[in-house]
């Protein structure tokens, strides 16, 4: 199945799980360090420049942002986890935030775990993969930023990706930059939803 995003907006942003739209509209998700290039990815695959906000500082995002796509469905941005030049306050807010979101948001039909290409998934991606298995959500790691490396590097890093986290298949290649994986996105959201 194609998909194809005629319209994106941002339809709100929410402090408090408490606040979150209610109703049946489908939702999926993005998770991912601090950095890790959500925004981007959302922002590429909607085809607007500055629908989501991106910034080169980590933790820009400390709300959870709701993309109303084509009037059908949600894209769900998330609190980067790992580093983020905030207090340990805001980043246990975040963490009690992101986990209730996950563990009780019925709309949810999938997440999308992005981790940058470059580097080896750390302790906290590991705890998300398993985490969101564990609740028995569908997961599909994307790894981010492939633009970054040379084609032979990016498969050595995948593999890498795959192993460490335990993956049955290899994580889907993205760039925000040259549009890598954009359509492959496209189809794995289509199935989620």
């Amino acid at each position: 199945m194609e998909l194809k995003i005629k319209k994106a907006e941002l339809e709100g942003i929410y402090v408090d799980i408490n606040q979150l739209p209610v109703g049946n509209i489908p939702e999926i998700a993005l998770a991912g360090r601090s950095n890790v290039g959500k925004s981007s990815l959302i922002n590429k695959i909607c085809n607007r420049k500055n629908l989501a906000k991106s910034s080169s500082t980590p933790g820009k995002t400390r709300t959870i942002n709701y993309y109303l796509i084509n009037d059908q469905w949600f894209m769900v941005d998330l609190p980067g986890y790992g580093y983020a030049r905030v207090s340990r306050e805001e980043k246990a807010r975040w963490k009690k935030m992101v986990e209730a979101y996950l563990s009780q948001r019925e709309q949810l039909r999938g997440v999308i775990q992005l981790l940058d290409i470059r580097h080896e998934p750390g302790e906290n991606d590991i705890l998300m993969k398993d985490w969101l298995l564990h609740l028995q959500i569908p997961v599909l790691v994307v790894a981010t930023k492939a633009d970054k490396l040379s084609r032979g590097a990016r498969m050595k890093h995948i593999a890498i990706i795959r192993k460490t986290l335990d993956l049955p298949e290899m994580p889907l290649v993205f760039s925000a930059q040259s549009g890598d994986g954009v359509e492959e996105l496209k189809a794995a959201l289509a199935e989620l939803l």
